[in-house]
This record gives C-alpha cells, sequence and structure tokens, in this order.
C-alpha cells in the first residue's frame, strides 16, 4: 500500500466517518480522541475492550498500559511507540493472512481501509499517545478563535463557527427574509407562529435592534416554557397512563405544570435538576421541591395480578437509571446492566453502584389495592386546593378535588443493592454502595452523602465534564434539528465525535459561568449570525456539506409533531391558550383503544372531549402508552415509553393523508374560511390573509393567480351543488358561522386545506 502517500492526504485533508467532521491539523498531529479511538471503538474494542468477560488474549487496547504492555504470549508489543512496524496490532490490521489479521474475518467487523491504516501508523510513528476520551475531561473555556470576515458574526459562537467554514472553504448564507427569520424563531420559542399583529409591527420595525427586541418579547411569554417543555417531556417519558396491560389512568400532570413554569421562571438548570433527582432530600423540603422528583416516576407501572413484586421494583429502578445516565449525562450505561460494557469505561459494579441511587425508593413492586391508587402510587404527595393556591399556584387544576402525584421517597434503613448476576432480578451477588460513574468524575464520599441528594451535587459540579455538555448540545439540536454531538444520548466511546468542539466546550463552560441560565443560553443562539442564515442551499453546498455540518445555511427540517397541530390551532383562531392542567382526549379514529385494551379500567374506551378542551395545544393530548395518539406517532412524536432525547424525523404518505383528512386540519380550515367569508365578500383578501396566517409571508403573484383560480372552479362547482357544499362544511364540533355564504365558504376552505398541505406551512425554514 502507499502509506506515505496516504498519510499525506490525510494530513490537509477532511473525511467524515459516520457523519462526523474529522480535520486534520496542518502539522501533521494525530489525535488519539479525535482520530484513532473511533478506528479502535469500531474494530477492535468488542474483544479488546473494557469488556473483561468478552476480552481475548487479555489485551485492553483502550489502555495504554495495557497497550505499551507485553503480551501475554510473550511475543512483542501490541503498540510499541514510535515503530509501528515492530507493533503487533500495526502488522495485523496491515496483514492479508486470514489466519492473522485483525478485524478476524470471523467477528464480521470488516477491515481498516487504506485512510484508517495511514492514521493508525502515523499516530504509532508519533509516540501512540493516549488522551483520556474527550467527554470524561472536564471542558474550559477556549479562546476565540481567529476569522477572516470579521463583519459576520454577532456574538461569539459565530466565530467558531465560522473558523470551521472558513477551513472548509465555504461561506455562510445571507440572512434569512424578515419573514422567514420571524416565523422560525418564533416557532423556535413559543412553538406558535407568529400572529398578523407580530407580523406587521416586526415589518413596521425598522431599527437596528428589531430582532432582538422580537427575540426578548418571545422569551418573556408564556408559551416559551411549554415549548421547552415538550422536549423535557421526552427525557422523562412523561404518559397520561401507566402502560402494560390495564394500562389505567394517572394523574402526573401537575409535574408537567411545574416543568413549564420553571421553564417560564428562568430556573437554573443546576437547581432544575437537583430537584428532580433530590427534591425530597433538601433541608426542610417543600412541596414544589417533592413535586418536581416526579420526573422519575413517570415510568410504566404493572397493575395486573400475579407478577412477582421485586422483578418490577428492579425493572422501575433500572429505568430510573437509565434515565439518568441517558437524559442527563448523555451515555449508555444501560449496556452494563448485565456485564461491563463493551466500550466505555463503566463496569457492572459501576452501574449498580449508580442504580444504588434509587434503590432505596419507598416504591414497591406491585400494590395489591389498585383502587386505592390509581391516579398514582406510593409513594404519593397529595395536594389541597389550598395548597394549590398558595404554595403551587402554578398549578392549573380544573376542580378542587385533592391532587395525588406519585414522587420520589426513601425508605429509613438503607436497602442493600447487589450486582445482580446477567441483570437478572433473582440472580443476587455481592453487595455495592452508591457511588457515581468514576469514568466521568470522582464521587468524593467524604464531602458529599451516598444518597441522591450527593447524586445531585455530583452532577451539577462545575467539575462533571457532561452535564452541561450534555444539556447545550440538547439546546442545539431543539433549534438546528441537529445537535453539535450527533448523537445526542451517547457521549461514550461509540458515539459521533463533536462536529466543533471547541464551540461545544465554550458553551458549556459559559453557560456554567453566568448561572446555567437557560434563557440566556437560548437568547445567544437565536440571536447569532449562524442561526439567523437563510435554509437557502446551493447544489454546491449540498455536495460539499450534506448535513450542513459546518453551518453554512440555516436551519430547515420538519416541525415536531405537537408544532404541526399547534399551526393548525392557531392560525384558524381556534387555540385554546390554556396553560397547564389535565391532559385532554381530541378527535381520534373510532375503535383504536378498544382494540387494544384489556377491558378494564377507565380507559377501556375512548371518551372524546367537548368543547374548548378539543382545541388544546398539542403537548396535552392525552397520552396512552399502550395506544399512543395516531397522529402524533406518525409525524414521529415519542411514544414515552422509555427516556429518549432525540426524535426520528421520516417522511412518509402517511403524513400527507393526516394533513389532508384529519378532522382538526378540516375543523380549522371551516372555521377560518367562514370567518374570512363573514370578514369579507372579496375572496382574494381571504385567500391573502389565509396565506399569511399560515404561510407568514406575503403571496406573490404567481401564488395568488393559482389560488384564486383554484377558489373560481370551487364555487363554481359550489355553487350549482349546493348540497355539497354544506357537506364539505359538516367537520368538526366548532358551532358555524350563521351569517356565512355557504358556497363562498366551502371554496375558501378548500384552498386553506390546500395550504395547510404545503410544504412549507410545516417546515422550519
Amino acid at each position: 500500500m502507499a502509506f506515505a502517500s496516504a498519510v499525506a492526504l490525510l494530513v490537509v485533508s477532511c473525511f467524515q466517518k459516520n457523519g462526523t467532521l474529522q480535520q486534520k491539523s496542518g502539522s501533521g498531529s494525530v489525535s488519539y480522541n479525535f482520530d484513532i479511538r473511533p478506528i479502535l471503538s469500531d474494530k477492535c474494542f468488542a474483544c479488546h475492550g473494557p469488556d473483561a468477560n468478552k476480552r481475548e488474549a487479555g489485551l485492553r487496547l483502550d489502555v495504554a498500559e495495557s497497550a505499551y504492555a507485553k503480551l501475554k504470549d510473550g511475543n512483542g508489543f501490541a503498540i510499541l511507540p514510535g515503530k509501528p512496524e515492530e507493533s503487533e496490532v500495526y502488522k495485523r490490521i496491515t496483514s492479508v493472512d486470514p489466519s492473522y489479521q485483525m478485524p478476524t474475518p470471523e467477528s464480521h467487523l470488516g477491515l481498516l481501509n487504506e485512510s484508517e491504516i495511514g492514521l493508525v501508523r502515523q499516530w504509532i510513528e508519533q509516540g501512540a499517545k493516549y488522551e483520556k476520551h474527550w467527554a470524561f475531561t472536564a471542558p474550559v473555556l477556549p479562546a476565540l478563535p481567529e476569522v477572516s470576515d470579521e463583519a459576520w458574526p454577532k456574538n461569539e459562537i459565530d466565530r467558531f463557527v465560522l473558523q470551521k467554514m472558513e477551513g472548509a472553504g465555504l461561506a455562510p448564507n445571507e440572512e434569512a427574509t424578515q419573514s422567514h427569520l420571524l416565523k422560525r424563531v418564533a416557532l423556535d420559542l413559543t412553538g406558535l407562529p407568529p400572529t398578523l399583529a407580530m407580523q406587521e409591527k416586526f415589518a413596521g420595525d425598522q431599527s437596528d435592534k428589531s430582532y432582538e427586541k422580537v427575540v426578548d418579547e418571545l422569551l418573556s411569554q408564556k408559551t416559551f416554557g411549554e415549548k421547552m417543555a415538550v422536549y423535557w417531556l421526552d427525557v422523562a417519558r412523561y404518559a397520561d397512563s401507566y402502560g402494560y396491560q390495564d394500562d389505567e389512568y394517572r394523574t402526573q400532570w401537575p409535574w408537567r405544570d411545574w416543568v413549564i413554569n420553571a421553564f417560564n421562571k428562568n430556573m437554573p438548570y443546576d437547581r432544575f435538576l437537583s430537584w428532580q433527582i433530590a427534591g425530597d432530600m433538601l433541608p426542610n423540603a417543600n412541596k414544589e421541591q417533592i413535586l418536581a422528583t416526579a420526573f422519575f416516576r413517570n415510568h410504566k407501572y404493572t397493575e395486573e395480578g400475579g407478577v412477582i413484586p421485586e422483578e418490577y421494583r428492579i425493572e422501575y429502578n433500572i429505568d430510573k437509571t437509565k434515565t439518568f445516565s441517558t437524559g442527563v449525562l448523555g451515555l449508555t450505561v444501560e449496556c452494563a446492566q448485565c456485564h461491563d460494557h463493551k466500550y466505555d469505561p463503566i463496569s457492572q459494579e459501576d452501574y449498580y453502584r449508580l442504580f444504588a441511587f434509587f434503590n432505596n425508593s419507598k416504591e414497591a413492586g406491585y400494590e395489591g389495592d389498585v383502587s386505592q391508587s390509581k391516579p398514582a402510587k406510593n409513594p404519593i404527595m397529595t395536594i389541597s386546593d389550598e395548597e394549590a393556591r398558595t404554595l403551587l399556584p402554578f398549578i392549573n387544576r380544573p376542580d378542587t378535588s385533592r391532587l395525588s402525584v406519585s414522587v420520589l421517597g426513601d425508605l429509613d434503613t438503607l436497602r442493600p443493592t447487589h450486582i445482580l448476576n446477567r441483570g437478572v432480578y433473582d440472580a443476587p451477588g455481592r453487595v455495592v454502595t452508591a457511588a457515581a460513574l468514576p469514568a466521568v468524575m470522582k464521587f468524593d464520599t467524604t464531602k458529599i452523602a451516598q444518597n441522591r441528594l450527593g447524586l445531585a451535587q455530583w452532577t451539577t459540579s462545575k467539575s462533571n465534564p457532561l452535564t452541561a455538555r450534555v444539556f447545550v448540545n440538547q439546546i442545539w439540536q431543539e433549534f438546528f434539528g441537529r445537535g453539535i454531538v450527533k448523537s445526542t444520548g451517547d457521549f461514550g466511546m461509540q458515539g459521533d465525535l463533536p462536529t466543533n468542539p471547541a464551540l461545544l466546550d465554550w458553551l458549556a463552560v459559559d453557560f456554567m459561568n453566568h448561572g446555567w441560565n437557560v434563557k440566556r443560553l437560548v437568547r445567544q443562539i437565536v440571536t447569532s449570525a449562524t442561526y439567523r442564515q437563510s435554509a437557502r442551499v446551493t447544489e454546491e453546498k449540498l455536495k460539499a456539506d450534506p448535513e450542513n455540518i459546518y453551518m453554512s445555511r440555516g436551519p430547515r427540517y420538519r416541525l415536531p409533531a405537537e408544532l404541526v397541530r399547534d399551526m393548525v390551532l392557531s392560525t384558524s383562531g381556534l387555540l385554546n391558550p390554556k396553560i397547564g392542567g389535565p391532559s385532554v382526549k381530541p378527535y381520534q379514529p373510532k375503535g383504536l383503544w378498544e382494540a387494544a385494551t384489556s377491558g378494564r379500567g377507565t380507559l377501556r374506551t375512548y371518551q372524546q372531549d367537548k368543547e374548548d378542551a378539543l382545541y388544546r395545544r398539542g403537548m396535552y393530548t392525552f397520552i396512552k402508552l399502550t395506544v399512543p395518539p395516531p397522529s402524533m406517532i406518525i409525524f414521529d412524536a415519542s411514544n414515552r415509553d422509555h427516556c429518549e432525547v432525540k426524535r426520528s424525523r421520516t417522511n412518509t404518505p402517511l403524513q400527507a393523508l393526516v394533513m389532508l383528512n384529519d378532522p382538526t386540519v378540516l375543523e380549522a380550515s371551516r372555521v377560518m374560511a367562514e370567518r374570512l367569508v363573514t370578514k369579507s365578500a372579496d375572496p382574494k383578501a381571504g385567500i391573502r390573509e389565509s396565506f399569511q396566517r399560515i404561510l407568514c409571508r406575503q403571496p406573490t403573484d404567481k401564488e395568488m393567480k393559482l389560488l384564486a383560480d383554484y377558489y373560481n372552479d370551487e364555487i363554481s362547482a359550489f355553487t350549482k351543488d349546493k348540497k355539497t357544499a354544506a357537506k364539505v362544511l359538516n367537520v368538526g364540533e366548532y358551532p358555524h358561522e350563521p351569517k356565512a355564504n355557504q358556497a363562498q365558504a366551502a371554496a375558501l376552505m378548500r384552498v386553506i386545506n390546500a395550504l395547510y398541505n404545503m410544504e412549507e406551512t410545516i417546515t422550519k425554514s
């Protein structure tokens, strides 16, 4: 192989591995973290990694001591720094002998390619220096990069982005138009499109700070908390039923009200986390702090007779451990439930020591008398009407009955935690005590307690290398559709490398240094030049950077499922703006619940809500775990049966069928049409206003002509066939406008429905 030429090419070029940018420096320096470890992780760690049970030949290639040591058979060294030809690893990855080469053919891992072999050779030649995994090293505040185009950056974020962009020979897009930018930021900050009044106000403000004023106005609205809460409900696997066969109703929605309020009050993220991890353990804990711990009680529960209580008690705590590790630390710790982690330095003992923080809960695996605990499971916090008025005024209670919420609470005496052989509940091994993951950061038992309060302190320490990084990455994903670390829930060795490590570290450290201020972080992102770019993409840019890793264009992707519903309701004027409260049951195809039920319980049949409850925001739609809301699942909403930090984004014909036939979309089209027809007899005025409400911009002349022609065709047909017009308008339960001309309303309804079905309507661009 032409190794010299391959290495020379690698030194000055960039390549992508699993969608992750890797750029070589001009010095030819090879990084273990960013160049070598991904190769070893993919090809070697399954047999020569952290998992002692699967380790071959007693060799670990994830730690220097083992890699440098003499091989067990005495024949040389796996890695001899400075001497690739004498390193067994290099000899085996370049061998063509199937009985000698690595990875072995029977492993089905595939051989290294020429580029990868060249990097390994160069790394060994340079001394084969190992580095601690980047995500387990505490971030430090990097210096702001120098850039060629000093006029473009609007804040520090842009300097990091532009440096990468310029290094790749790319230039940023122009700023998005006013209308596109307003729609984008309104949807991102409130989950709702801008109203006509907001559009007109923004268009008329010619001051230098007009955009910043809009951002501040949106951040101050209570709808900001609702929008932010949607993502956290996925992390917390929030649902309105227990799951499993009976899938009974539960009342965790007061915790959802708390989350919305916390984001609106701009509660610092470290406090937001601490209360949810251990609010009940704080000195003189109040009911709000205890309510926050409902975060960990949102998992599924069985109510079926004949179960083994200990089996499910263990299962519930496994779920809590996974939610904490995935949602807060961004790690796949659950891989170590049955054996040492194959790729990350997390042993099975480490797993059960983390598990131990939740293992002392009063929570039972099964409560025999479920009639006494249907709305909530022990331990329970009750909230009286008086407490809701005085201590917890953010709870939107529909009546004066006492509320019950499942919260955390520990036993008075310590329950022993065993390492479970193969992860099985009835195969206990030796006892371990609670401690957080040593690979991430030391858990100093001389300074913090071995309970959930100590875990909260460890988690929110500024020395913790993961917590702030993981959160700012999740927030970045909310605004750009992809995190700086693409694998949002995996910052471990099998996860994607950060596309802009310096930016990630700067955001994390700056976030902590400014009091974990969530609204400040969000404002930094949406006021950056990076965020404000047009989403227009040229063929050259698409070819050079298909995933927009370099951020040389603005974000463009479909709205989340809840926001599709919100957009339809808000633009039509149907939206019920009430904040919080119990979940509601909007229109749904008949028979879905009945076809997937045990035939028992209060949720055995679907009882649709009426009047204003039909028009609540998507985040308040009732989620039954065994039968999630169908229209939202079709648009890739989380089914909420486990912690989820990143939704999939598909494009299927079913989504078009929803927009064409869903009763909510048809009803919204009808209601808007009837109101506009009653308001003005000029059909063009109705078309123009509906276009601006839905698309958030003025139509072009070509668009107006196309829509007007469609309207004329439809009204001609409906004038001749008034029965069909009445049939078309006969959708939804919202009262009709008695003065609306039916033929005109039906024709305009068809136009509006077409607008709702435009790709631009449900796309943030």
